[in-house]
């Protein structure tokens, strides 16, 4: 139908835009949409017919919702070549502006397609990565219009979702240029049953380098399964390595969990996954060996090793956080893993193999799985994103009682015994101590003790490594603390030793270091996680750049927030917070904020009680939810005061923030760090630390409230004007440009009422958008600056997270004895 694309070829100018003319092959009734920036924001949508694209504009793009009724203008036929169209048309032609391919597939009609489009009522089926499902074309009644109106419409089935709960355009912004067409209907090999196709899964997933090591998430012994267990998959527990794969094209490495590069003890299995051309990414798995039964055998895992025979060795892969240039782990698990089976399901071999998802009551599982003589099952949850640490959202149900133990020493053998008699076990405890846990003397045989003992003679020590403890048998041979076993045992008595032990196997992807005693928890059902509250926002202008240096955008800064939500929540929750506020991004103008009305953020809260009478309610981010709803209102730092609203009155805090002037170097904010806290240590304070985000550091000392706001802004006052006179080419009482060259001010005024300190884990309105982040004593030397993390890098630190405070409530004293030793007295100021 040539003659169709008459009023196309009349609107243009082919000698100056690059819009094809004509041409392109049709006959598979494909789709396009493009999202066209012209004069006005609007998506074409074209369905190919009799050899032409059928267009219709459509400015506010498609909805999922059954509900929404969007305008359809019908315009111009389009050649079929305008289907691979992208990029920017020029001004003063016709459309002038910027083009991208918004999604692509093939469509269906359900009727006779001309006659359903005389009668203004088309309905037809999509195949894209974004447009899935029935829709509906209606033709309005026209009233003298030079082009068609139409309404796009969407039909019932499932598919459909409530336009609060889900927005194409926002939560699919980009291009799908680059990705292959979609199969011809919606692909159903996949554990959700009627989930999306594999592309428009990962098209919800930010564009990511893949970064060169990566922490695998761990899972949580727990007592019990979970009540909810339809928010759950379950996969058996292997018995073997952890191990993650990072394959870039011929650059494949094996990783185990603790990092090490196992890629040269595992050449086989790495030709394996190269034959197998598996896409780029990071893969999590385990590795085992299956004795003749085809049950995963520990000892046989070791032998493949030992005997130099790793050619035995299954690799089961259950999950994907890197995909393509795509950071999957903000995914849900469900679609992660949906991705991965897709991939897997061309590819899988006797050696490689995708790790399937149990079917029945979780209790049936863990019954079969016992009696089959498997260590026990896996749960995670269905809509858990990946977390590089333990955390609650991975379970393990085992069927006994079976952990890893560091070897501390062993005994002589008795009778015919050759080798030991019996490996002496322990853990180490919160203070690093190594606590006595029994002993080991079965599940060996004449080999193994002979292999074992040639090992153990390679720790030998002078004295004992465990804590003392009166059961630890008297002739006994002490080894340093480097070797780590797996053994099964029926239960710890009283005294905190193991019965009817059973040696497994050498762990040697575990370091002795990290070997605590493994206690069930009681799994507590979570609330909805951040990725649901994530994926059921309205997120508005999703990829605006709010930060030149990095090329972060809104919507990398909302992940963000959502990924760090379970690690800043416990900062901000219980404290008056204030909100800055960067509508223009980095650098531009701010709005800092101590009241709002919280109607449009959804959860944030005002404190009930009048902690200001002269002002408004102030403000509390007590959960995720309030969290995000403030990121997406383009809230950017958040910060904190230095009391609870419960004891408004009674700071539990001091703040001393290390603020260099100018020509002070890095390594003089470090050091000016170490000498504040060996000035709090004098005093019998607790110091802790953590990033800026921007220049400095702060020091805090958590204080057992007993003196109101004046009392502590001076004594704080005091303690910094004892620094400045004692250290005076360091440090500076007065702040000001001026006075501070080439010294550093230590801010006390963060202690005065009302006054805030950014909270930790929170971004900064600066270039690279750095993060403040809570350190250890211990890490300050080896810092880089105060921005070393960043919204971009910050997985690097979520496997330690809090942790550098673990001690911080606990650590807590109460003013008057520092004031005592400083004489200082109270209302003084």
């Amino acid at each position: 139908m040539k003659g169709s694309l008459k009023t196309y070829k009349a609107k243009r100018n082919f000698a100056i835009t690059p819009e094809p003319a004509e041409g392109g092959e049709g006959g598979a009734g494909v789709f396009v949409i493009q999202k066209h920036w012209a004069t006005r924001l609007h998506y074409d949508f074209r369905l190919e017919l009799d050899g032409v694209m059928m267009s219709w504009a459509v400015p506010k793009g498609p909805s999922y919702d059954t509900h929404d009724k969007r305008m359809a203008v019908h315009v111009e036929d389009h050649p079929i070549s305008y289907n691979d169209f992208e990029g920017t048309i020029p001004p003063k032609q016709y459309g002038a502006g910027k083009v991208i391919i918004w999604d692509k597939g093939t469509w269906k009609p359900l009727d006779e397609p001309h006659k359903a489009l005389k009668a203004g009522n088309m309905k037809f089926e999509m195949y894209g990565h974004k447009m899935h499902g029935r829709w509906v074309l209606v033709r309005m009644k026209g009233k003298g219009e030079k082009q068609e109106p139409w309404l796009l419409i969407k039909e019932h089935d499932e598919y459909a979702r409530p336009a609060e709960e889900f927005s194409v355009i926002d939560e699919m912004p980009d291009s799908v240029k680059a990705l292959p067409m979609p199969a011809a209907a919606p692909s159903t090999n996949v554990e959700r049953g009627s989930a999306p196709a594999t592309a428009d899964l990962l098209s919800a997933a930010p564009k990511a380098a893949m970064p060169e090591t990566l922490s695998p998430q761990l899972a949580t012994l727990v007592d019990a399964p979970p009540a909810s267990a339809e928010d759950w998959l379950f996969e058996v527990k292997f018995d073997g390595y952890r191990l993650l794969a990072r394959v870039d094209g011929k650059d494949i490495r094996l990783i185990t969990r603790n990092g090490n590069d196992w890629t040269h003890k595992l050449q086989p299995l790495r030709a394996e996954l190269a034959r197998l051309k598996l896409p780029a990414g990071w893969y999590d798995g385990e590795i085992v060996v299956h004795d003749d039964n085809g049950r995963p055998d520990f000892g046989l895992l070791q032998n493949a090793f030992d005997e130099d025979h790793p050619g035995d060795i299954v690799y089961f892969l259950f999950d994907l956080p890197f995909h393509n240039g795509r950071d999957l782990r903000d995914l849900p698990l469900e679609d992660r893993r949906a991705i991965l089976q897709d991939i897997m399901a061309r590819r899988e071999t006797d050696n490689v193999r995708f790790s399937a998802a149990l079917s029945a009551p979780p209790q049936d599982m863990i019954a079969a799985a016992c009696q089959m003589g498997l260590e026990g099952i896996i749960g995670k949850r269905k809509d858990s994103r990946y977390t590089a640490r333990r955390a609650g959202t991975w379970i393990k149900l085992k069927c006994g009682q079976r952990q890893e133990f560091v070897i501390g020493g062993y005994t002589d053998p008795q009778g015919s015994r050759s080798g030991f008699g019996s490996l002496l076990l322990g853990t180490y405890d919160q203070d690093g101590k190594l606590q006595y846990a029994g002993n080991v003397g079965s599940g060996f045989n004449a080999t193994s003790l002979a292999e074992l003992k040639a090992q153990m003679d390679k720790h030998v020590a002078d004295k004992s490594p465990f804590a003392p403890n009166r059961d630890i048998a008297k002739k006994a041979h002490w080894l340093k603390p480097a070797l780590v076993a797996e053994v099964s045992f029926g239960e710890w008595t009283h005294s905190g030793s193991i019965r009817h032990a059973v040696f497994k196997g050498l762990r040697k992807d575990k370091r002795a270091s990290s070997i605590t005693r493994e206690t069930p928890a009681h799994l507590k059902e979570e609330q909805p996680t951040m990725q649901s509250a994530l994926a059921s926002m309205k997120i508005t202008n999703p990829d605006r750049v709010i930060d030149k240096q990095s090329g972060a955008t809104k919507i990398a800064l909302i992940r963000y927030y959502a990924l760090v939500a379970d690690l800043m929540i416990p900062h901000l929750k219980g404290r008056p917070v204030s909100l800055v506020r960067a509508p223009e991004g980095v650098g531009g103008e701010l709005f800092f904020q101590k009241h709002a009305e919280v109607n449009r953020m959804p959860g944030m809260k005002q404190f009930k009680q009048s902690l200001d009478p002269d002002h408004p309610p102030m403000l509390e981010v007590p959960t995720e939810e309030a969290l995000l709803s403030a990121a997406q209102m383009n809230v950017v730092e958040l910060h904190t005061q230095n009391a609870n609203g419960s004891s408004y009155e009674k700071p539990n805090r001091m703040i001393f923030d290390l603020d260099p002037g100018k020509n002070v170097s890095w390594d003089q904010v470090k050091e000016a760090a170490h000498l504040m806290r060996a000035f709090l240590t004098e005093l019998e304070l607790p110091a802790f630390l953590k990033t800026s985000g921007g220049k400095g550091l702060h020091v805090v000392v958590p204080l057992k409230p007993g003196y109101g706001w004046d009392d502590v802004k001076s004594f704080s006052q005091a303690i910094v004007a004892h620094m400045a006179q004692t250290i005076p080419d360091r440090f500076v009482l007065k702040s000001g440009p001026r006075n501070r060259v080439g010294k550093i001010f230590i801010d006390y005024l963060r202690n005065g009422r009302g006054a805030t300190t950014v909270s930790a884990w929170s971004a900064r309105t600066r270039p690279g958008l750095g993060i403040s982040v809570p350190i250890t004593w211990d890490e300050l030397d080896g810092l880089q600056s105060a921005d070393q993390w960043n919204v971009s890098n910050v997985h690097d630190r979520l496997d330690v997270g809090n942790a550098p405070w673990d001690d911080y409530t606990k650590s807590a004293k109460g003013l008057a004895p520092a004031m005592k030793l400083m004489k200082f007295k109270p209302g003084q100021g």
